[in-house]
């Protein structure tokens, strides 16, 4: 990613923009072939940033500063049929939309790393029951399994929302000042887009319109909020109270400065503050539509940071979070602990439903169930043997009744259905 936005790469960008637009106007027959070979000839060669800097101090402009660094290495008598009928937005929002679809190129190479991991895991827990939680509280179990199927159909998603962001930047304009083609024929556009992958943009203004990118950065802030959601939920896994999962732990890795115990989920955290860089992007986007007329400059400076920013932030986001879903430590004996913890209490649901089937009044069945739960809960008493207690439920159900409501098996039943429909019958 880092190569995707340096300088060098933004520069031989725009140099193939400039060089691609003299090779249409030379199939044109408007200026000399000989001039669009000699700069034709300078792609692939390295750029001397430092000269290119130099002349940008006099010029004050960065632009015109290399187009004259090209007329230099082209050769001067080539200089009149350089960036002929172009302004600068011609190349500047051509260039940025390249960088752009390259920058979506790592970001889908990440995720399908991730997702070989999701799945990969997913299957390796599918059945190792432990806690669902709802509000943080234990509701009913769950598989970790079906925690990391949901992950991946998360980032499934992500994935395509991606490739649509792809596409939506998928453009390029050559369409000179205040897009209308007046000094640069739309052939000359079509040329050059074509050999960039490209489309031409159907209607531009001198800029290619903003909110093509904010669409781009919303979508990177969402797929950022998807890494946050996860690891937020590893990080909570990871509680000392809790300890169902660790992320990796090298060997001679030091948690605290000063607590020698410690293995703090840093990895995780980590994602939680990524996630926020890479969504401070999207609302700059959001404003950068807003230009004044045809064009104006308010978008330039800020795109000059999001751009590299956020997609270097969810590209290392991305890439951690594949390495903690694949190398995370499962505890399921703590996971076995923590479904015992509340000593049956997550089998309200099913004694609920139990007294609700015999025919008693569902608020007066809850009524009862409550009560009997949170005796237990106070008490430390277990779910089963409190209900087995309660006369108002053993008018109801018979002992092997209530016996059977106590089958975890039955929250998890349909496992294989779930998985089915996240990554098919195969």
């Amino acid at each position: 990613m880092e190569a995707v936005w340096s300088e060098e790469s933004r520069f031989s960008i725009l140099l193939e923009i400039e060089a691609l637009a003299m090779e249409a106007r030379a199939e044109l027959g408007q200026i000399p072939k000989a001039s669009a070979n000699a700069v034709l000839r300078l792609r692939g060669q390295p750029i001397d940033l430092a000269r290119i800097r130099e002349i940008e101090e006099e010029t004050r402009h960065e632009t015109l500063a290399f187009l004259i660094y090209v007329a230099e290495r082209a050769g001067k008598e080539h200089s009149p049929h350089i960036h002929l009928g172009m302004t600068s937005s011609d190349a500047l929002d051509t260039c940025f939309n390249v960088q752009l679809l390259r920058s979506t190129d790592i970001l889908l190479t990440d995720l399908r790393e991730l997702l070989s991991q999701l799945r990969r895991r997913a299957f390796e827990f599918k059945h190792l029951p432990c806690m669902g939680r709802s509000h943080g509280i234990h509701a009913e179990p769950t598989t970790f399994g079906l925690k990391l199927a949901q992950a991946h159909c998360e980032f499934e998603r992500a994935f395509k929302r991606i490739e649509q962001a792809k596409s939506e930047i998928s453009t390029g304009a050559v369409s000179g000042p205040v897009g209308t083609f007046a000094t640069v024929p739309p052939e000359v556009e079509a040329h050059v887009c074509k050999k960039l992958g490209l489309a031409a943009e159907p209607m531009s203004t001198q800029v290619i319109p903003r909110d093509r990118h904010a669409h781009f950065f919303a979508v990177l802030g969402v797929v950022a909020s998807s890494v946050e959601r996860l690891a937020t939920e590893f990080r909570h896994l990871q509680r000392s109270e809790v300890l169902e999962i660790e992320e990796p732990f090298r060997e001679h890795q030091k948690g605290s400065s000063a607590m020698p115990h410690k293995r703090n989920p840093i990895l995780a955290e980590n994602l939680t503050g990524l996630a926020r860089l890479v969504r401070a992007a999207v609302m700059p986007s959001f404003e950068n539509v807003v230009l004044w007329h045809e064009r104006d400059m308010s978008h330039s400076s800020v795109e000059r940071v999001i751009g590299p920013d956020a997609t270097s932030a969810l590209d290392f986001a991305l890439w951690r979070l594949a390495g903690i879903v694949g190398e995370m430590k499962v505890r399921p004996d703590n996971m076995k602990r923590n479904l015992n913890l509340m000593r049956g209490v997550h089998n309200s649901h099913r004694a609920l439903d139990a007294l609700v089937r015999k025919g008693l009044e569902r608020n007066r069945a809850y009524s009862i169930i409550q009560r009997s739960a949170a005796r237990s809960l106070d008490e430390g008493k277990d779910f089963h043997w409190v209900l087995t207690q309660d006369p108002d439920v053993g008018d109801w159900l018979t002992g092997e009744e209530l016996m059977e409501l106590f089958d975890d098996r039955f929250f998890v039943r349909h496992v294989g259905t779930v998985f089915e429909r996240v990554f098919g019958s195969g």
